[in-house]
This record gives C-alpha cells, sequence and structure tokens, in this order.
C-alpha cells in the first residue's frame, strides 16, 4: 500500500510540476519579467527619498542578502520546472496520505480533495495577502510567514470540521475557523504601493490564482485515479 501510494504521488506530482509549469510560462512568468524591469530600474536610481523607516519591498531579504539566482534562459526555466514538480510531489504526498485516511477514492474525489488544497493552500492566503510582484511593498517577512501558517493551519482545520463532523455547533465551530485569521487580519505595510505599474498587480493576482486553481484540480484528478489504480493492483 505504501509503495503504491508513493509512486502515485510520484507520478502525480511530476505530471502536474510540468503542466504548472507551463502555465505560469504564458500566464505568469511574463509579469514578474515586467515588474522585474521596473525593479531593476529603480534600484540604479539614486535613492533620494530613501528614510529609516521606508518599508520593506517583496523580496528584498533574498536580495539584502546576496543570494545566488540562476541565469536568465534555460537554466531559470530549469530550475523553475525543477521546483515546481518537488513541490507538487509533496503536495501530492499530502493528498495521498488524506485518500489512504479517508478510504477509497477516484478521480472525482481526487478533485474535491485538490479543490480543498487550492482553498488551503491558496485562496485563503491570498485573500490578507495576495500573490505579490517584485517590487511591491509587504510587511516584514517573518510576519507574513507566520499569518500565512496560521491562515493555512486555521483553513485546513475549518474545512475538517466542517466537511467530517455532523451538527450545527461543529459546523459553527468550523466557519469560526475559516474566518478566524481574517478577522485578526494579515500583516501590511506601512506604504501601500511599489515600483510594479499598478495594472500588473491585479493581473498578476487572477493568473496566479487560476494558475493555482488549475493545478490544485489536475493535481488531485490525476493523484486519485492513480491512488485507486494502484490501490486494485495489490
Amino acid at each position: 500500500m505504501l509503495r503504491q501510494a508513493l509512486v502515485s504521488a510520484v507520478i502525480a506530482g511530476a505530471l502536474a510540476g510540468v503542466l504548472v509549469s507551463g502555465l505560469q510560462a504564458i500566464r505568469v512568468v511574463p509579469l514578474i519579467l515586467k515588474a522585474e524591469i521596473y525593479e531593476s530600474a529603480s534600484d540604479s536610481a539614486p535613492a533620494a527619498t530613501e528614510t529609516a523607516t521606508e518599508p520593506h519591498h517583496h523580496g528584498e531579504e533574498i536580495i539584502a542578502a546576496g543570494a545566488w539566482a540562476p541565469e536568465e534562459g534555460l537554466e531559470r526555466t530549469f530550475y523553475t520546472v525543477f521546483t515546481n514538480i518537488l513541490t507538487a510531489i509533496a503536495f501530492a504526498l499530502l493528498l495521498t496520505v488524506c485518500y489512504a485516511l479517508a478510504g477509497d477514492v477516484d478521480w472525482w474525489r481526487g478533485m474535491l480533495w485538490g479543490l480543498a488544497g487550492f482553498a488551503v493552500f491558496h485562496l485563503a492566503p491570498s485573500l490578507g495577502l495576495p500573490p505579490e510582484l517584485p517590487g511591491s511593498m509587504a510587511a516584514p517577512l517573518h510576519d507574513r510567514q507566520a499569518w500565512w501558517f496560521g491562515t493555512v493551519a486555521a483553513t485546513a482545520g475549518g474545512l475538517a470540521v466542517i466537511v467530517f463532523h455532523r451538527g450545527n455547533l461543529f459546523k459553527v465551530l468550523g466557519a469560526a475557523l475559516l474566518v478566524l485569521p481574517h478577522l485578526i487580519g494579515a500583516p501590511q505595510p506601512e506604504v501601500h504601493g511599489g515600483i510594479a505599474l499598478e495594472e500588473l498587480a491585479p493581473q498578476f493576482v487572477v493568473a496566479t490564482l487560476v494558475t493555482a486553481g488549475v493545478f490544485w484540480v489536475f493535481l488531485g484528478a490525476v493523484s486519485g485515479f492513480l491512488f485507486h489504480r494502484m490501490k486494485d493492483l495489490k
């Protein structure tokens, strides 16, 4: 059973990773490249208005640390696809654990699990921290990470309580968990805005969420189908 689950997760993750890489290349990457042009232009310009209380830019922690980055072109594409495949396999393993705990599953129920994954890891966090282009103003990284992890945990817990427990009390508890992170509120920068053109930001949010949604639906359906077939082969 364990071997079948691992094989189905690796295959589904590899396929989903390639798919999302293609979608990103078409819809997401062009917006990032446009934003990076404005970010690079700003970095080379004199910082006449810089102050000690200037808010953080998205990704400045990496830039400040002088971290390695892949070269543009084939190298960057390779590392993007490689990272997407590893991430997809990790998510597929998480889904297969859920399948094993829930019992048998097929492609349709796997797709529903995929939609739940999209809601937990992308949709709910984006309500407070929408996807950000390079050069966007952002709150300190550790604050954003803490809120993101809390939102993921609360959303997963809330959905689990609503779906797997009966009774109005559990439904209310689940709903309360879903809205709790948003009542607390995501950390926000002192000043909103950024280097990238304002019209790029909403396009980037839509492109990122649509890409993530397609990824999770595909990953759930394929992993559910393969998990069911592999289970029959044992």
